[in-house]
């Protein structure tokens, strides 16, 4: 794949951090939303039309500036892509109500791990033992999230977990658009179509928001439009391999918002689990760099919070 901005991995790092503030912040306006703290909670389908609505404005207002030249989209793969996108972006957002930000964080980091298991029978890859083991390892990390006693079982923790699981599905659809439209154009699409299905989606729980919802709800689409801007720009300048492990500082922001907007602090059970998932993924992040070339960077654009993996065609590292 052509390199189309010049390679600066200091600057790709900064960026990619950028993104994870901006990531774990969507996660914060979520579960402001989907609690009573700005008025009655909103349905997780609200939220998310929300999330398109407004990401797409912001997106829709850099293209009619930019005047980008857009080649034919594949309608097939980008309804595929924004379908399971959805889906998942809901998911995360009725989680997020309900149990910790950084566990939800931390669970929707299986995401990578549920598309290597997909990649097998849907795209006919070949998974090695070290991929696997990674895989077990992050699965692991997910069951001690999950709290599996009757005293401490976390019934929400199932949305997130059902959130990285569609991702999974997206990125098998993300993969096959790598490389064939330009990143902006594979972003606007998205958020067209993610707008259109959550319009359809809402209107049997439309509620009419309060002034401070709609202003989160504006917060919300504005900090997914800068995480994915960021994360664009940040992959264009350097190897996915190289910005992976920057990519994990959401778990960090998404804790450190929890804990200053609604007081919570994660217990050891919370740090264990996230660091044997994140633990997963690095080890999958560090097989797949030496295994595969420095191909494709940009092309991965518009992913959606939390994609963490992948393979020679597919998106790089995680990303919104």
């Amino acid at each position: 794949m052509r390199r189309d901005t010049a390679e600066n991995p200091p600057l790709a790092a900064a960026l990619i951090l950028a993104a994870t503030t901006f990531i774990a912040g969507t996660t914060l306006m979520a579960k402001a939303l989907g609690t009573d703290l700005l008025g009655e909670p909103l349905h997780p389908l609200q939220i998310s039309h929300g999330r398109f609505l407004f990401a797409f404005m912001a997106i829709s207002t850099a293209v009619l500036v930019l005047r980008p030249r857009f080649s034919r989209p594949h309608w097939g793969y980008h309804i595929g892509r924004t379908s399971f996108g959805w889906a998942g972006v809901t998911l995360m957002f009725a989680s997020v109500a309900y149990i910790p930000l950084a566990d939800a964080t931390a669970i929707t980091f299986l995401n990578p791990v549920f598309g290597m298991l997909l990649a097998i029978p849907l795209l006919g890859e070949r998974v090695g033992p070290w991929r696997w083991g990674a895989a077990l390892i992050a699965l692991t990390g997910a069951m001690i999230l999950l709290r599996p006693t009757p005293a401490s079982f976390q019934p929400a923790a199932l949305l997130a977990l059902g959130a990285a699981a569609v991702m999974g599905l997206e990125l098998i659809f993300i993969k096959k658009l790598a490389g064939r439209e330009a990143p902006l154009q594979i972003l606007w699409v998205n958020n067209l179509l993610g707008l259109v299905i959550a319009s359809c989606a809402v209107l049997p729980v439309w509620q009419m928001p309060s002034p401070a919802q709609w202003a989160a709800l504006a917060a919300l689409g504005l900090l997914m439009a800068c995480a994915q801007a960021c994360f664009i720009n940040g992959m264009a300048r350097a190897d996915a391999s190289f910005v992976a492990p920057f990519s994990y500082a959401t778990l960090v922001f998404a804790a450190l918002y929890d804990f200053l907007g609604f007081g919570a602090v994660p217990d050891a059970i919370s740090v264990l689990g996230a660091c044997i998932i994140l633990a997963g993924a690095a080890v999958l992040a560090w097989r797949e760099g030496r295994v595969r070339p420095p191909a494709g960077r940009a092309a991965a654009a518009g992913k959606e919070p939390h994609r963490t993996a992948a393979s020679e065609k597919d998106i790089p590292a995680t990303g919104p």
